[in-house]
């Protein structure tokens, strides 16, 4: 099946004449086709966008709200299938992709709240008879870059504040997984949605996405994806002094102290290794644990592990994990592991290719202990479903070596002692830290992280305000 893009309310062929061949991950059999957008078909959608946007914008709030009421209602209705479609194009377990689903419907429901309480400012004026007015106004025409990992929530992530706050947008999908988002805009044919508010254009980043970033038109350009990507994304983005929100993966250090609650620290390290197959930003990637527990932790993360089930999650709803996305995600996370035991780490369980009856990528659930900071596994991003152990004397060393990382999207910490946690909580350089549970944020939060894991946020108030922009008027009494 060939897919088009949704360009002004309709599907429309596109006219370049490149194809993406979209596999799956479990079996590499052939889904689908889409169109390696052309610069052409890019602008003709932020034109679409573009014409849209006035009209969208002077609409009340509440009323840019109830659209996105009705496109979650519309996916509650379709929910099942839209699971099996990102199961089947991105390899996530139907457990995680009915998930996924129903926190995309709850999180357009969420940013629709917002409607009636986008607030801007009354200040005072230093001048007799003056008002001063801080207004928040829509910033125009948004591109929304995507990834594959959680390829339908991050659509509502980025078209819902835009939309509630007066912006149109253009998506482009991962060229990974671009099923799903057909189906998204299919169902908005059983919405009101104005011709041009959403539109949504196929392709590689180096064609279609470097298209969307470099044009003079777009306001802001929002991406989730790797550091490079965003690097390349800012390059293209900078003549026109474009607006960038990105967010750019993570290295996240989990802290186990010596009165930790193990089989709690346990448990929630090992989720974060094996949702989505590793393949989640925020998740633990480096775990470091206290030298007094480190042999308990140890053995008892590698059994759990090992107790771990892999395999295609379409053909077996019981398995933990999927495969990896592809070929080079596969490759990466391998090359990682054989470099880890070269430079000495040990492998306390996997450490090699998982054997299905499938032809996919599948990974082994791994701990690799005695692993050092300088080691490539603990300073580069793995995801894969693979943890990497350093072991630590005091919270000091701990915080040292967790703050030693180019990312700074999450952390976390297992203690008993408030202290300690308190104390962790102000000098950790992250933009988020989990104390006692797992890593995994919340609608209403911040989600931003410092340094290289990105420039920006998304959810809560402070998301939705990255898709305004601010416009003072001073008022002089005659």
């Amino acid at each position: 099946m060939h897919y088009q893009n949704f360009i002004n309310g309709r599907f429309t062929p596109s006219t370049g004449n490149g194809m993406v061949e979209v596999r799956n991950p479990s079996t590499g059999a052939a889904i689908c086709t889409v169109p390696d957008s052309s610069t052409e078909d890019v602008e003709a959608a932020i034109s679409a966008a573009e014409a849209a946007q006035k009209e969208w914008s002077r609409r009340p709030a509440v009323e840019r709200g109830k659209l996105l009421r009705a496109i979650a209602a519309e996916i509650r209705k379709r929910a099942e299938p839209l699971a099996r479609i990102i199961t089947e194009e991105q390899g996530k377990v139907l457990g995680l992709a009915r998930v996924e689903v129903a926190f995309t419907a709850d999180y357009l429901d969420y940013m629709a709240e917002w409607a009636r309480r986008i607030e801007g400012e009354i200040l005072e004026s230093d001048r007799p008879g003056e008002t001063i007015f801080l207004f928040r106004q829509p910033i125009g025409v948004v591109g929304g870059i995507l990834p594959w990992n959680f390829p339908f929530f991050l659509i509502a992530r980025k078209a819902a504040p835009a939309l509630v706050t007066g912006n149109t947008i253009v998506v482009k999908p991962s060229e990974e997984t671009p099923h799903n988002a057909v189906k998204f805009c299919e169902l908005l044919d059983e919405t009101d949605a104005p011709p041009g508010v959403i539109n949504m254009v196929h392709g590689r980043g180096a064609t279609a996405g470097k298209a969307l970033a470099s044009s003079r038109r777009i306001g802001m350009v929002s991406f989730t994806g790797s550091v490079e990507t965003g690097s390349a994304i800012m390059a293209a983005a900078a003549p026109n002094i474009t607006k960038v929100n990105l967010e750019l993966g993570g290295k996240a250090p989990a802290i186990v102290m010596a009165d930790a609650d193990i089989e709690l620290a346990v448990r929630a390290v090992k989720a974060s290794r094996v949702i989505n197959s590793g393949q989640v930003c925020n998740c633990a990637e480096r775990v470091y644990v206290q030298s007094k527990v480190a042999g308990e932790f140890t053995e008892k993360l590698s059994a759990a592990m090992r107790a771990t089930r892999f395999g295609d999650p379409l053909a077996d709803e019981t398995v933990d994990y999927g495969p990896l996305i592809n070929e080079a995600g596969y490759r990466k996370v391998d090359g990682l592991v054989r470099g880890a035991v070269a430079a000495g780490a040990a492998v306390a369980t996997g450490g090699a290719r998982g054997e299905t009856a499938a032809e996919g990528y599948y990974y082994q659930p791994t701990v690799l202990a005695n692993c050092r900071q300088d080691m490539e596994i603990v300073r580069r991003e793995i995801f894969g479903p693979v943890v990497p152990i350093v072991t630590f004397h005091d919270l000091d060393e701990a915080v040292a070596f967790a703050n030693d990382s180019d990312y700074g999207l999450t952390s976390s910490i297992y203690t008993r002692d408030l202290n300690v946690a308190l104390k962790a909580c102000q000098e950790i350089r992250f933009g988020e830290t989990y104390i006692n549970r797992e890593n995994f944020e919340a609608m209403q939060g911040f989600h931003a992280g410092w340094r290289k894991s990105g420039i920006g946020g998304a959810d809560g108030k402070h998301g939705l305000y990255e898709y305004t922009q601010t416009h003072v008027v001073y008022i002089q009494r005659q």
